[in-house]
């Protein structure tokens, strides 16, 4: 333990070495849940719940399992599942995760109630977290090696103790987050996040742990409830592992410089400690994890469709104010693309303030090369499904984790050059084996390549999942067309059985339906759950707007119905008019061919920024992409499908020439914005590139 002279015992004392909040940081704090928290919990998949049994013993664990699973009853009062041990009691605490996002929600209220095997709470306050704990701990990046227990300082630590027992050392050293639950004395709870570059909690002795407490927004609601009440509990996680470390024990805060040094990260140390005496530590499985396969990248939210918590923060802060600072910040809040304004302010703060505290690497992405690496896969299986159209059944020992409707990139070597497609999944997610359809595109050399040459044996580069078109629970409405039928045949295999599913799908002629025996066996078989109807053009001619409006008014389905359509832009644009719902509703996937673009006969020169910023220069061979040459060189270039799909590899061309492969997925806005895509643009001049996210 450290000397009594370097034990704070005071808010003076915390106040003295953290400062205190800035009045902004608790104007954003809500008494009740609005419609943006709604939002998150809709999401969550997870949350940290930190409680008291009826013996008064402090527990943290994890709840969850699925987007969605805390229930919101009343704006002040949600419910959830609940299972384990120790039943919860009084003042409790939760937040709640959001997988690939920073930011969390944080909840605090009173178990009220513990029925059907659901914990009942009320809601006191309300609020959203910084995403500081998550970039520190770099919690969605992909899972590290396991850490080697028998190699570990501290594992059967000299002594009796609960950090003693197996396992529990070798854990810690490779835990980066933990959540930690604290009480104060006027019947209040606090769960925060903490988290660290490498172990998060420090083992001194067999029944000592040392957690730094680094710089955050000043609130310390941790250090005050440790002032009134030294009692706390922590849950801590490993990525990759559905493993979870339950601690409780006594706390206190220290400022000791000789401790504080042994925890510096490039010589600057934390400025508190909190030395833990440890009176219970558990190494259990836990379900939850596994359910809700936190690190699994196709269950990381898209950027583009995730809750904005910058945004629904900033709301928040408006509704706190009060007056007319109130109305101001509510008219800024509804500004057209402020979201995309508050994430890079919050990020440039975000780095700027970590690599203050030593984080030299802060990195914001959950995606790109290191999260979305190329995954080598074996060709098991080719089945014909129609003249023009094979199925490619892909293996390597390991389940494909996604959603219904996202696409993959394959990746193969024909005639001597890498060529990169993007295909939907058809099969359903979570098994060994993903399946991909290919139909054969007239002029097309990588489908071509799949008809002619490709065997089973054969071997694929696979990248992925990317795109934001998947399904959601609940009623689907799909139309497609031709190929377009791939991601919906994902979104039925995966989600029959549990909601009514109508699809619409136009084909030339029936030699050319894709699934045809399996749709009829299905609906068949399912009569209650799927309705296929088919339109054959060369029988029935082009499916227009009213045809789509006949056809859904037979369908009739209910108001909160999930609409999507998949096919070519005039059939998407006419599906939209037929439907008769708001264009916003309705999700549209559409297909690119991914054809090559004309390059430039000599190397040239590419020059890369982050936001203006010189982060290196490299010289682009003929025939490779802006992206190939950038992430050769080693630069973070955005990035996920690589073939002009996704919009993630956006960049802004400051200065020089580029051919881009055409059709892509750039808006006219964004090319008039001076942006391209670097995975499907060469260079035709020396060339400068901006990398910060627009």
């Amino acid at each position: 333990m450290s000397s009594k002279n370097n034990v704070l015992t005071t808010v003076a004392d915390v106040e003295g070495a953290v400062g205190k909040p800035a009045a902004v940081i608790m104007l954003k704090q809500l008494g009740a849940l609005d419609d943006g928290c709604r939002t998150i919990l809709g999401a969550s998949p997870v949350a940290a719940f930190g409680y008291r049994d009826a013996e008064g013993a402090s527990r943290t664990t994890f709840v969850g399992g699925r987007p969605g699973f805390a229930r919101v009853h009343t704006p002040t009062r949600i419910s959830f599942g609940f299972s384990e041990p120790g039943a919860p009691h009084g003042p409790a605490s939760l937040f709640f995760l959001l997988p690939g996002v920073g930011e969390l929600l944080r909840v605090n209220g009173s178990v009220v109630a513990r029925t059907g095997g659901r914990v009942v709470v009320e809601v006191t306050e309300a609020y959203v977290h910084c995403a500081q704990a998550v970039l520190r701990s770099r919690l969605w990046q992909p899972p590290a090696p396991p850490v080697d227990a028998d190699a570990v300082p501290g594992d059967g630590a000299p002594g009796d103790g609960p950090l003693a027992r197996p396992g529990v050392a070798g854990f810690l050293a490779a835990a980066p987050f933990l959540a930690l639950s604290t009480w104060d004395a006027d019947g209040g709870s606090d769960t925060s996040p903490r988290g660290d570059r490498g172990a998060v909690a420090r083992i001194r002795d067999a029944r000592t742990l040392v957690i730094p407490d680094r710089k955050g927004n000043r609130r310390a609601d941790t250090l005050h409830n440790l002032l009134r009440d030294d009692r706390l509990s922590l849950a801590a996680l490993v990525p990759g592992r559905d493993a979870v470390l339950h601690v409780r024990g006594r706390a206190l805060i220290t400022d000791d410089p000789a401790l504080l040094a042994t925890m510096a990260l490039r010589g600057m140390p934390p400025h508190l400690a909190l030395v833990v005496d440890v009176e219970d530590a558990r190494l259990v499985g836990s379900g939850v994890l596994t359910r809700a396969r936190l690190w699994s990248p196709g269950t990381h939210l898209d950027r583009r469709t995730a809750p904005d918590l910058a945004a629904i923060g900033s709301r928040h802060l408006a509704a706190g104010t009060g007056g007319a600072p109130s109305a101001l910040l509510r008219a800024v809040a509804a500004m057209p693309g402020l979201g995309r304004v508050l994430r890079g302010v919050m990020n440039r703060a975000y780095r700027s303030g970590l690599r203050k505290e030593g984080y030299d690497d802060v990195s914001f992405a959950v995606g790109g090369e290191a999260a979305n690496p190329l995954r080598s896969v074996r060709v098991t299986g080719i089945r014909r499904e129609t003249p023009s159209a094979v199925t490619l059944v892909l293996e390597d020992g390991a389940p494909f984790d996604f959603r219904p409707g996202q696409f993959f990139t394959l990746v193969a070597d024909v005639d001597g050059r890498p060529l990169r497609r993007a295909y939907s999944a058809s099969s359903a997610p979570g098994t060994s084996r993903l399946e991909v359809t290919v139909k054969r595109v007239e002029g097309g050399r990588f489908s071509a390549f799949v008809h002619r040459d490709l065997r089973v044996g054969d071997r694929l580069e696979l990248r992925g999942p990317s795109g934001s078109f998947h399904a959601e629970p609940g009623e689907l409405v799909l139309v497609a067309a031709g190929s377009g039928v791939t991601p919906m045949m994902s979104m039925i295999r995966a989600t029959l059985g549990t909601g009514r599913i109508s699809l619409l799908y136009s084909s030339r002629t029936a030699d050319e339906v894709i699934f045809a025996a399996e749709l009829d066996r299905l609906a068949a078989r399912h009569p209650d759950h799927l309705s296929v109807t088919h339109v054959l053009t060369a029988r029935d001619g082009r499916l227009d707007a009213a045809g789509v409006r006949r056809w859904i008014s037979a369908v009739a389905p209910s108001e909160d119905a999930g609409y999507y359509v998949c096919g070519p832009e005039p059939l998407m644009d006419a599906v939209v008019a037929g439907l008769g719902v708001p264009a916003g509703r309705v999700r549209r996937e559409r297909f690119r061919s991914g054809a090559d673009p004309t390059v430039a006969t000599g190397p040239q020169e590419l020059v890369v920024e982050n936001d203006g910023r010189p982060v290196g220069s490299v010289v682009v061979a003929p025939g490779r992409t802006l992206l190939e040459a950038g992430l050769d060189a080693g630069f973070a270039m955005p990035h996920s499908c690589t073939v002009g799909n996704c919009g993630d590899c956006l960049v802004r061309l400051v200065d020089g020439d580029v051919a881009q492969s055409e059709p892509n997925c750039l808006t006219p806005q964004q090319r008039a914005d001076g942006y391209v895509l670097a995975c499907v643009s060469c260079p035709l001049s020396t060339v400068r590139l901006d990398i910060a996210e627009p």
